[in-house]
């Protein structure tokens, strides 16, 4: 049984800072992409960063210079260092693994952890 299970979300003042987790276990972490998304209210979940199993890295143009995304494969774990919060950063943050083999596609979702940027 995958799970994914992200901490490290809570409250903090604009210009702060927040470390994200994310640990996985019941998969071979080490062959699966791994990527934060964030839904903010009233709005669609989208890709906040992605790190492939090779360690290459994305990130939305809103978040560049600011969030790093990093994995541990020893702990199974990745995380996202977000410096530079500001209130539009306020979103529930998804952890998700992928898999993809040939046409076959394998994917799986945490719960999100709450991240509020406010004074």
């Amino acid at each position: 049984q995958v799970q994914l299970v992200e901490s490290g979300g809570g409250l903090v003042q604009p210009g702060g800072s927040l470390r994200l987790s994310c640990a996985a276990s019941g998969l071979i972490f080490s062959e699966y992409a791994m990527g934060w998304y964030c839904q903010a209210p009233g709005k669609q979940r989208e890709m906040a960063a992605f790190i492939t199993s090779g360690g290459t890295t994305n990130y939305a143009e809103s978040v560049k210079g600011r969030f790093t995304i990093s994995r541990d494969n020893a702990k199974n774990v990745v995380y996202l260092q977000m410096n530079s919060l500001g209130p539009e950063d306020t979103a529930i943050y998804y952890c998700a693994a992928f898999l993809t083999r040939g046409p076959a596609s394998t994917s799986y979702w945490g719960q999100g952890t709450q991240v509020t940027v406010s004074s």
